[in-house]
């Protein structure tokens, strides 16, 4: 069976009586989510949801999502998870853009839905009760059929569509197969973690992003999913959590989580010593919080390297290589970690010539776990292709050991008076500043030098540091051309549903100032 869909009933077969979903007093077995699941994939079948037909999931983290996001695989259907912090207009754009058979959505979407129009024409199920224009999830579940068996599917056909972050502009929408997926799975188990049959695994971050992508080889292990039931992150509530239910694993945090998790005033409080590993990834994470991390938790914290185009599965930091007293440990957390096994990673010159260890240029990857492509975007498929390597869009460099440092997106590099300056490498050495918290690094449009070197800084609250300071910060460490010449002190920085900082946002409304 091709179909990727097919661990859970694997699951249910193997750990049948194991709590599968835990979210406040709900527990469900995966013998019950088994049979739910096939009497929802057959109700979304008997509505004309059709192997390789998209249904959008458009709902908070809960039980609802991983069933559905279950049930929409299981009847050969395209599962198209969307962000549940978007604008209205953003994820109409995705339900239209991704021609939707059906979405399904919760409740607090509704009114959106309904403004937009979005699911005129489709077949619409909610989480809650029935609406005049849509059915109900439970209702379809009663009755639909317990038995209904997963759809073959082959290793090319789509599983997945996961809609890009849009930093750089609109979101397109990355075709992840069956195929890739399995490759996915089948690497969790060898190079991150083996995990144990009823091991706890906490889901912190979008069920609809990284998390629901590691919850597959999750169901495959017989983990339980851990659900917090909030729609926002609560630093307490996640280690209360932890500390009650003895989880063993927080499934994938973005670096902000963790230095909101990190800042917690009653952090001290909790018994954390269950955790055996922690996930993230998403966005830069520095050297200095991570030191602090592992200070109090122990080095739990592994590091994925990944994309939509390529789920979870580009490079690696492990628990290891975060601890304490290894060589150059400041300078490899700053690092993305090594090559994943199966997985062909290199940096890539102008003309995609592959660049030797020292070398800086685009990041570019071949494997199993690459997209098929662009979703209705033949264009941007095939820039992103070019001889034959996917283009990730981020600038790095291997050094002699094989550690892989992403220096900035392409679209992000600042090129001041002729030379190149990576945003990543000044903000790493502002971080190194006990007052900053956050920083991001920009080009900002100027007559002389065409770009100027223009640092906004979250600085720690009531302990603003003097720009002398920083100046100081980045002469030792920096060459002249890339020291900041604008400083910006700000309470906070854009960021989009998965904690990526906006630095579009950030220039244009930069270069719109007179």
């Amino acid at each position: 069976m091709t179909n990727i869909g097919s661990i859970l009933r694997h699951a249910a077969a193997v750990h049948g009586d194991r709590i599968g979903i835990a979210c406040g007093p709900l527990r469900r077995t995966y013998e019950e989510i088994d049979a739910r699941v096939s009497a929802f994939a057959s109700s979304l079948a008997a509505a004309g949801v059709g192997p390789g037909d998209r249904v959008v999931l458009l709902q908070h983290n809960g039980p609802e999502l991983l069933e559905s996001l279950f049930a929409v695989l299981r009847a050969g259907a395209v599962a198209v998870p969307v962000n549940a912090r978007l604008h209205p207009l953003e994820y109409a754009y995705v339900i239209e853009h991704s021609d939707a058979t059906a979405v399904v959505f919760g409740p607090s979407f509704a009114a959106g839905l309904v403004t937009t129009g979005a699911c005129q024409g489709r077949y619409a199920v909610v989480t809650s009760d029935a609406l005049p224009w849509a059915a109900a999830m439970e209702d379809l579940i009663r009755a639909g059929d317990p038995a209904f068996a997963d759809v073959e599917r082959a290793a090319d056909d789509l599983a997945w569509l996961f809609y890009t972050s849009g930093t750089t502009g609109r979101p397109k929408g990355a075709m992840i197969t069956h195929g890739n997926l399995r490759f996915m799975c089948d690497q969790y188990p060898r190079e991150v973690r083996r995990v144990a049959p009823g091991e706890v695994c906490l889901h912190v971050a979008p069920l609809t992003h990284a998390g629901g992508l590691w919850s597959l080889a999750l169901t495959e292990a017989g983990a339980q999913h851990l659900l917090t039931g909030s729609v926002s992150f609560d630093p307490d509530a996640v280690l209360a959590l932890v500390e009650r239910d003895r989880a063993a694993q927080i499934v994938f945090m973005a670096p902000t989580m963790l230095t909101m998790l990190l800042d917690a005033p009653g952090i001290d409080r909790y018994d954390t010593s269950s955790l055996q590993l922690v996930g993230y990834g998403g966005s830069p994470a520095y050297s200095s919080e991570l030191q602090r991390a592992v200070a109090r938790f122990g080095p739990v914290f592994c590091q994925i390297y990944g994309q939509g185009e390529c789920p979870m599965t580009i490079t690696m930091l492990t628990p290891e290589e975060h601890g304490e007293g290894r060589p150059r440990r400041a300078e490899v957390l700053t690092s993305a970690g090594k090559r994943r096994d199966g997985i062909e990673v290199v940096v890539l010159g102008p003309d995609d010539d592959v660049l030797p260890a020292g070398s800086v240029g685009e990041v570019g990857v071949r494997g199993p776990v690459v997209m098929r492509g662009y979703w209705r975007d033949d264009d941007a498929t095939a820039a992103a292709f070019a001889n034959g390597w996917y283009h990730t869009g981020d600038i790095g460099r291997f050094d002699d050991e094989g550690y892989l440092y992403l220096l900035d997106r392409v679209k992000d590099l600042i090129i001041t008076g002729g030379s190149n300056v990576y945003g990543r490498e000044v903000e790493d050495v502002l971080l190194r500043h006990p007052d900053v918290v956050e920083a991001a690094v920009i080009g900002v449009p100027d007559r002389i030098w065409g770009e100027v070197v223009t640092a906004l800084v979250v600085a720690r609250h009531g302990r603003t540091p003097a720009v002398a300071e920083l100046e100081a910060l980045c002469a030792e460490r920096l060459a002249g051309y890339k020291k900041p010449r604008r400083w910006e002190f700000v309470t906070s920085l854009p960021k989009n549903g998965y904690g990526k900082v906006l630095k579009r946002e950030l220039r244009n409304e930069r270069a719109a100032m007179p």
